[in-house]
């Protein structure tokens, strides 16, 4: 699997592009002036003191330098800024991103196809089209933060704030939110994969279909799925075409074409899911999950019928 990038350092999209930009002119511009300062504190020290020189050290090393300097960048800054992509609502790929402690709920919605998904986690988006996301939180203070691909933008209860995302190159990107949110704050991470149009197009119509039914698996996975009604798994997650009731945690209808389980603390996989399943606290202490008492055998049943949901 290739590692996700997340680097403000390595832009994928044009809102980064600018901000990365934007950065290293302050930091030039910053560094400009320390020499400046350092010039003047040397000259400071190696000439005879006289008044005079003392009224040029102030004029023009505290007005003629400073000032229109930082002007310029101040009125370089504001234009730059005007550039950054405005919330558009209008595009045809619409996504609601909803932060929770400590995961994260993404709604599809495609304006001309009608279709509609619901993961958790991941974000996935055609390269070279804008798609705007509402983006909103289910409980305390969040952020929103794809360095490869755009700014921060904060999540606060009770309110929508939108953000417009564009990528220009196929890859995997790292998002993580970036307000302290508790005691999992940093391993609240989203996997931002961007994807031919083509691809995208597929993918999503494959996301809002119903979960593939558990006669088509073998034996141990039908008893998974009976495992899962059972145990009341479905009273907080939601398998369309399974049970649609619940809403506390992740929707699992497509779990297995994700790269990752519990906002990116583990790598998807057998021995991740029986481990995540049987105790939560022990990989995400904190987390909402509680820990299974499923004997070995229903676990396993379990973790196999999740495995099939593609």
């Amino acid at each position: 699997m290739t590692p996700a990038l997340q680097s403000v350092l390595s832009p994928a999209g044009p809102d980064a592009a600018l901000l990365s930009r934007f950065g290293w002119m302050l930091f030039g511009a910053g560094t400009l002036i320390f020499l400046l300062v350092a010039l003047l504190v040397l000259a400071s020290v190696v000439r005879k003191r006289g008044r005079s020189w003392s009224r040029r050290l102030v004029v023009g090393g505290g007005l003629l330098v400073p000032v229109p300097l930082l002007a310029a960048l101040m009125g370089w800054s504001g234009w730059q800024a005007s550039l950054i992509s405005w919330p558009f609502s209008g595009t045809r790929i619409q996504v609601t991103v909803t932060a929770h402690m400590w995961w994260w709920e993404v709604r599809y919605r495609d304006t001309v196809s009608g279709r509609e998904a619901v993961l958790a986690n991941e974000l996935r988006l055609p390269v070279g089209e804008r798609v705007y996301l509402a983006l909103a939180s289910a409980d305390v203070l969040h952020a929103f933060w794809v360095p490869a691909l755009a700014g921060k933008v904060d999540m606060v209860p009770g309110r929508i704030h939108g953000l417009t995302l564009r990528a220009d190159a196929p890859g995997r990107y790292r998002g993580q939110c970036a307000e302290y949110c508790g005691i999992q704050h940093a391993a609240m991470a989203l996997d931002a994969v961007a994807l031919a149009p083509g691809d995208f197009d597929g993918w999503l119509a494959r996301q809002a279909a119903p979960a593939v039914s558990g006669a088509a698996a073998g034996a141990v996975a039908r008893r998974g799925r009976e495992v899962f009604l059972a145990a009341r798994c479905n009273a907080c997650h939601t398998v369309r075409g399974v049970s649609e009731g619940g809403t506390l945690g992740p929707d699992l209808t497509h779990l297995a074409s994700r790269s990752h389980i519990a906002a990116g603390a583990l790598p998807l996989s057998r021995a991740a899911l029986t481990g995540w399943i049987a105790d939560p606290q022990a990989a995400k202490p904190g987390a909402r999950m509680p820990h299974s008492r499923l004997p070995p055998d229903q676990l396993q049943a379990l973790a196999s019928w999740l495995e099939t949901l593609q």
